[in-house]
């Protein structure tokens, strides 16, 4: 049994907008909440005293928000880091020679030129996906660098000569095997949007073999029916 003075000094609590802790906090007492929500079921709480209380909720609401978007960042980086060791472990399967001629073939077929017949014709504007190809290009095939060339594909308003100057390094191609640039005229007098845009790097090959290699791989990559479980 409470003491009637501890109840009122409470229920005046309440009416300042005082939380269920903080009520029990100034009272220097644990009082059970389904008590004091016994107590306060007909106090009026004042505007001041409920303008208050609502700020509580909703911070007590974006805390808890918060904690719930940081829990989901934690079991996606969770889940994340699994996949980037299982990754890194598939990746060291390049080191076959086989394998790497599989996948070589199935990102030309997919992002390749088709229609020449004496050469590859490769081109991109990430940089990642150029040093992907060239990068298994030459460990699967012994490539002979005169053999290859390189055209840069820029917009109006953009430096040619740092664009193939980063061409040139990324590609491990020397300028004298760099052909003319070649600039959109559909971008004169437009400004480029995006920083980092360093154009279409294009990459040709002369090799009819390994370029008819390539798509017969690829044909029949494509026509293989890889059977379920």
């Amino acid at each position: 049994m409470y003491e009637k003075s501890l109840v009122e000094k409470a229920k005046r609590l309440r009416r300042q907008g005082k939380t269920f802790p903080e009520v029990c906090v100034n009272l220097h007492h644990e009082i059970p909440k389904g008590t004091m929500s016994y107590w306060f079921k007909d106090v009026k709480i004042s505007r001041q005293g409920g303008e208050r209380l609502q700020g509580i909720y909703r911070q007590n609401q974006q805390r808890g928000r918060d904690r719930a978007i940081e829990k989901k960042r934690e079991v996606r980086e969770r889940y994340l880091r699994v996949v980037r060791k299982e990754s890194a472990r598939l990746a060291r399967r390049l080191e076959d020679k086989q394998v790497s001629k599989i996948l070589l073939a199935g990102l030309y077929f997919s992002e390749g030129g088709k229609c020449g017949r004496g050469f590859l014709l490769f081109g991109n504007s990430d940089p990642k996906m150029i040093e992907l190809f060239l990068g298994l290009l030459r460990y699967v095939y012994e490539t002979e660098a005169g053999k290859f060339r390189c055209t840069v594909q820029c917009r109006a308003d953009q430096n040619i000569q740092k664009l193939e100057k980063f061409w040139s390094e990324t590609t491990k191609i020397p300028f004298s095997l760099f052909y003319k640039a070649r600039v959109d005229p559909r971008s004169i007098g437009k400004k480029t949007k995006k920083k980092d845009y360093k154009g279409v790097c294009r990459i040709d090959y002369f090799s009819a073999r390994i370029f008819n290699e390539l798509m017969i791989i690829a044909e029949a990559l494509s026509n293989y029916k890889i059977k379920g479980p």
